[in-house]
């Protein structure tokens, strides 16, 4: 079974959309991981079901050749529980979620926080705003989520193979 993360922000249509595609990315940098091993989605707390990428979104990781034309919106809930991974982009997201379920508070952080950047562990939403803040935003993105994937490798790495496809990082 694949280790599985899930991104959230608000909408599912900026942040955690592009935090998934470039940490799907990401990931295949790292030898020690297996094909298959590692399961990522994005949700949104307030998410409309189906709604596609926002089109600055789109535009940004289409500038680094990523692409999010697939993408639909998904409403955070219930059936994101069993994920072994939580990575929210904002404080605030972190907090409704554990408010909600806090039986999962061992798994989410925010992604700066599990990347372990230092300041702010908030990622600012570019929604409806020009496409140099989308760009910006991405960046931002792939600085944490560069990190967060050397982390998630080296941790699912440091397991035995038995072990692999259990929840531990």
């Amino acid at each position: 079974m694949p280790f599985r993360v899930v991104f959230v922000c608000s909408g599912n249509t900026c942040r955690s959309p592009m935090a998934a595609a470039l940490f799907q990315e990401r990931i295949k940098e790292h030898a020690s991981l297996r094909e298959g091993e590692v399961e990522v989605t994005s949700a949104g707390l307030d998410a409309l079901e189906g709604e596609p990428a926002a089109d600055g979104a789109v535009r940004a990781l289409r500038s680094v050749n990523v692409s999010l034309a697939d993408h639909t919106a998904t409403r955070f809930g219930e059936k994101h529980m069993d994920f072994d991974l939580i990575l929210t982009m904002t404080e605030a997201h972190k907090a409704r979620i554990l408010m909600a379920y806090p039986e999962v508070a061992a798994k989410v952080y925010t992604l700066k926080e599990y990347a372990g950047l230092d300041g702010s562990r908030d990622i600012a939403d570019p929604f409806l705003q020009g496409d140099e803040v989308y760009l910006a935003t991405m960046r931002e993105i792939d600085q944490a989520v560069t990190k967060a994937a050397a982390r998630l490798a080296t941790a699912l790495a440091g397991r035995d193979d038995s072990k692999r496809g259990e929840p531990s990082p």
